[in-house]
């Protein structure tokens, strides 16, 4: 009996010993295999990679005759395909691949330049050359978002760790409803919005804000972005009774500026002895080059530098109103030019009479200089009633969307 126990025993042990050699001559045997990097198009694997900017200095030509391109491949780059990839605009700081070939010549068969962080231009030297434009791919994400105003928007985006984008868009959806220079702390946003994604992975940023709330001194004031697929392609921001939020004059000349000196007929000054000296325009303190948007479409009737008024451009927007910027450092349109609302007009300097860079904007109404602050200025087209069905049937999931995120 004893002799059987031990023989089942050896026997156990030898079982167990041939499988554990059997599994460690099965581990030598496993290879490794290099995990697949595809990107731009082409197996990464199949070549020598190299990564890197382009520098002061830096050619097309040189950077690819040093890779043991032949001068004539590159000149027919250059002189053959400019339309489809321009050499010459190649920019400082740009991102650029080079595929060069797994063997001892390490020659670049494929020259991969970003434009930007989705485009990129190919040039493929391999067999017959070819030249193309392409994207990475590139996938949106509806986000949401919300906050309670401490100080500024911009603080209180940064708090939220938003991207800035965020600050410049609700500030361009809202221009002409919310005076941003007056927020009150208290003041609060929610938003929905989309973030793209490069690669799948990558943040590339805000793409846009498809609904925003925002609740100024009290007051709630919705915004859906619309666009509509009627022949007249209106696209814009609409309240919830489709109202346009753009109204025909923006609030200031100029983003995030402060009010350094107000619209006052009775202003008296110690310097000149307290003696009535009227101000007729509302002063945007902002620094030099800071750009000066017109604030409404219209045709430029002066654009010159005169007297104390230094470099100045006065627009006619219609039969009623006009409006004037005083003191630019330069100028960038000219008379008998038509200007859309937002068009940079010129830059904040210091020409003329004047303590320090702001632009002093005045505004005209039927030939009289007016506060265009306490002017009820009239509101852009409202969307057109046959278009209220389609802009309703958008606007009720988002306005769930917006009311339902907590502060």
């Amino acid at each position: 009996m004893k002799k059987l126990i031990l023989a089942v025993f050896a026997l156990t042990l030898l079982t167990t010993a041939c499988e554990k050699s059997k599994n460690e001559i099965a581990d030598t045997n496993v290879v490794e295999t290099e995990p697949t990097i595809e990107q731009y198009g082409y197996i990464l694997n199949d070549f020598n990679v190299i990564r890197d900017t382009i520098r002061k200095g830096d050619t097309f030509g040189d950077i690819l005759f040093a890779n043991g391109v032949s001068q004539d491949k590159i000149m027919e780059v250059a002189t053959k395909f400019r339309d489809s990839f321009d050499v010459r605009k190649i920019g400082i700081g740009k991102p650029y691949v080079l595929l060069n070939s797994k063997d001892s010549l390490n020659k670049t068969q494929v020259f991969i330049y970003e434009t930007n962080k989705v485009d990129f231009a190919v040039v493929d030297f391999r067999d017959a050359l070819s030249i193309y434009n392409s994207q990475k791919p590139v996938r949106y994400e509806e986000r949401e978002a919300s906050g309670v105003i401490t100080s500024s928007l911009s603080a209180t985006m940064e708090e939220q760790n938003l991207s800035p984008y965020m600050t410049d868009e609700l500030a361009n959806i809202y221009a002409w409803t919310i005076n941003f220079f007056k927020l009150q702390p208290g003041d609060r946003f929610k938003v929905v919005y989309t973030e793209k994604f490069i690669d799948d992975t990558i943040p590339g940023g805000l793409q846009e804000i498809k609904a925003a709330y925002f609740e100024h001194r009290g007051k709630p004031l919705y915004a859906f972005k619309f666009a509509s697929d009627s022949k007249e392609k209106l696209s814009g921001y609409y309240d919830e009774n489709a109202n346009n939020l753009k109204r025909a004059f923006l609030k200031s000349p100029v983003k995030f500026s402060r009010i350094s000196s107000r619209f006052n007929l009775k202003r008296r000054i110690k310097y000149y002895g307290f003696k009535l000296r009227p101000h007729r325009g509302t002063d945007f303190a902002a620094a030099i080059g800071t750009p000066i948007l017109a604030t409404a479409d219209g045709v430029v009737t002066k654009s010159e530098r005169r007297g104390g008024n230094g470099n100045y451009v006065k627009i006619r927007h219609n039969g009623t109103y006009e409006t004037q910027y005083l003191h630019m450092k330069a100028r960038n349109v000219k008379v008998g030019q038509y200007v859309s609302q937002g068009d940079v007009i010129g830059w904040i300097g210091m020409t003329g009479n004047t303590s320090g860079p702001h632009v002093c904007y005045r505004f005209w109404k039927n030939g009289k200089e007016v506060d265009p602050f306490k002017e009820d200025t009239p509101f852009s087209q409202p969307l057109p009633k046959e278009l209220h069905e389609q802009y309703f049937a958008n606007l009720l999931p988002m306005k769930e969307k917006l009311d339902c995120i907590v502060f």
